[in-house]
């Protein structure tokens, strides 16, 4: 009887938990999303700003879309937050579900730093060439960051065929009996 009890109360104490994170990972992925809305509509206002008080637009614009590239990233994760914390909860995902969501996270991820890095070279590479460091690094960085993936990817995909053949394997051996 006292077992039951407390099994009662632990699964009560695992829903509250779940539904708490549940909360907490909208609360976060909503207020990323206003942020990187925000960060967007800087972009914009700070070009109209410059073509208004007739400021140089390039340079105005090259801000502004460091800003919305660091605004497509955030937008990104509260994306991926939302989905995989929110919708999916504790649900068992299947392996290639799971590998595909981060591939295309990781991929926004490094296409953001791919896109900071050439903002940044235009920015600097005209007049401060030994600027150039900075984004040198965050374009190998981008690069480490896709190989990793890539790396990722192949080794999870041969995972996932082995798991596949061993569960064909046993289904097999259930169906045509010892």
């Amino acid at each position: 009887m006292k077992t039951d009890t407390t099994t009662g109360t632990a699964e009560r104490a695992a829903r509250l938990f779940a539904g708490v994170s549940r909360l907490v990972f909208t609360a976060i992925a909503v207020i990323l999303l206003v942020l990187a809305v925000v960060l967007a509509l800087d972009a914009v206002v700070g070009c109209v700003v410059a073509v208004r008080n007739g400021d140089d637009l390039g340079a105005a614009t090259l801000a502004g879309i460091g800003y919305v590239v660091v605004a497509v990233a955030t937008f990104e994760i509260a994306k991926y937050l939302f989905e995989e914390e929110v919708l999916r909860g504790s649900e068992k995902r299947v392996a290639a579900e799971a590998r595909r969501s981060l591939t295309r996270f990781i991929s926004t991820i490094a296409i953001a730093i791919f896109l900071e890095a050439l903002v940044i070279v235009f920015q600097v590479g005209k007049d401060h060439v030994p600027h150039l460091i900075y984004p040198t690094l965050l374009l190998v960085a981008g690069i480490v960051v896709v190989i990793g993936l890539g790396v990722y990817q192949r080794l999870s995909a041969d995972v996932e065929d082995a798991v596949e053949a061993r569960d064909a394997a046993e289904e097999e051996e259930t169906e045509t009996g010892p």
